[in-house]
């Protein structure tokens, strides 16, 4: 399992393969590829979760690419986000923008996403199939975030297109020149609003940056890209696998589409059961560290599967049932610890309200295809539909 995003049947379904592996060692070393370089892979719940919170495992990858030649040509704000630091400079740009995140900060967004969701739920055909994910699943997470960041309107198709593009998994050159693009446009857009203030969170940054010094100019447009990228690209799949788990599970759909006041108890098990991120962003070991019982040696990659420990039997009994019921709290799918994502309030409050609004709406939805014949992303990051053709 060296690259399971280029297997169709891994990216159908990767738990059996994870479960197969997790039944030898939670921790096993893989070759990663060209130069000879060991990966390390975390399938199991109680090595993921220390392996998450373990200040021996850096996310610092200037350090870890330090001297090291390499062909690409990130845009500098692309590859030095702040998931791509450790404390205490994690520390300081977290909490510029923790308490945009907040439940109640969240709460003032609501009449907004519940506006922007019937306004895109009215455009949907009443016959024929159509693409929840191009009609809801993207438009609505980017919306919301160039709501909040102050992405003019008219934009903001261009802008989830570049954002689409740095996932394009395989091609480099197309993750470069989106990279660029985009970053290039956020430069742009503060230097307008630094011209133009207004009240959106871009704005509060600027503010940060030019009357109190604590950011500077590379972390000022770092953060933009990181809020808007990781602001819809999770919550987009999140709501792709929650819709197609229901579908696999009738009688969940019919509970919840009957009794939709229980889809916001119902979404951490939804989170949980096909996490949106398959494996974690970068981590690599400063020193050895043992985990699971495997001694990883210093310097090496450590490839945290979240989506593997959130189907952990041990952590999670009948891990492969969808159960409403469950308390998944504890699941992984946002992280856990100081980089847990900072933008899961606001995600679990678009889930809740897209779903409540596609059962209430369309009690008779459903599959259009097959579920072996469905196109996902290729992509070991995150995980996914590219399409999800339904029926109303």
């Amino acid at each position: 399992m060296t690259e399971p995003a280029q297997d169709p049947r891994v990216l159908r379904d990767p738990y059996a393969t994870y479960a197969a592996m997790r039944s030898v060692c939670p921790v096993q070393s893989l070759p990663a590829g060209g130069g000879g370089r060991t990966d390390y892979l975390v399938t199991g719940y109680a090595e993921a979760r220390a392996a998450l919170n373990d200040p021996r495992l850096s996310k610092d990858t200037s350090v870890f690419f330090a001297g090291k030649e390499s062909r690409r040509r990130l845009h500098p704000a692309v590859a030095r986000t702040m998931l791509a630091t450790d404390p205490p400079r994690h520390t300081r740009l977290r909490q510029l923008v923790t308490r945009e995140f907040t439940t109640g900060a969240v709460k003032q967004l609501r009449p907004f996403i519940a506006r922007t969701t019937d306004e895109l739920l009215d455009q949907w055909p009443a016959d024929g199939p159509l693409d929840f994910v191009a009609r809801l699943a993207v438009p609505l997470p980017v919306m919301v975030i160039c709501q909040l960041l102050g992405v003019p309107r008219a934009d903001r198709p261009t802008v989830q297109g570049w954002s689409a593009e740095l996932f394009a998994a395989g091609e480099p050159d197309v993750i470069d020149a989106a990279s660029h693009a985009l970053a290039g446009y956020l430069e742009d857009l503060i230097a307008a609003k630094r011209m133009h203030p207004g009240d959106s969170l871009l704005d509060r940054l600027v503010a940060a940056r030019d009357g109190e010094d604590r950011l500077s100019e590379e972390e000022l447009v770092s953060l933009a890209v990181l809020l808007l990228v990781a602001g819809h690209e999770t919550t987009t799949n999140a709501l792709g696998n929650a819709l197609l788990a229901l579908f696999q599970h009738p009688d969940v759909l019919r509970r919840l589409r009957d009794a939709p006041h229980e889809i916001p108890a119902a979404l951490d098990e939804l989170l949980r059961f096909d996490s949106a991120v398959g494996v974690a962003t970068f981590r690599f070991t400063t020193q050895a560290v043992v985990l699971g019982g495997t001694e990883v040696p210093a310097g090496v990659p450590v490839l945290v599967a979240l989506g593997a420990a959130n189907r952990d039997p041990a952590r999670f009994p009948e891990p492969d049932r969808l159960d409403p019921g469950r308390d998944a709290a504890a699941h992984l799918a946002f992280g856990h610890g100081v980089h847990r994502c900072v933008g899961a309030p606001l995600a679990m409050a678009e889930m809740e309200i897209a779903l409540r609004a596609v059962l209430t709406r369309f009690p008779r939805i459903r599959l259009a295809l097959p579920p072996d014949r469905l196109e996902w992303r290729r992509t070991r990051l995150v995980r996914g539909l590219a399409s999800l053709p339904v029926l109303v």
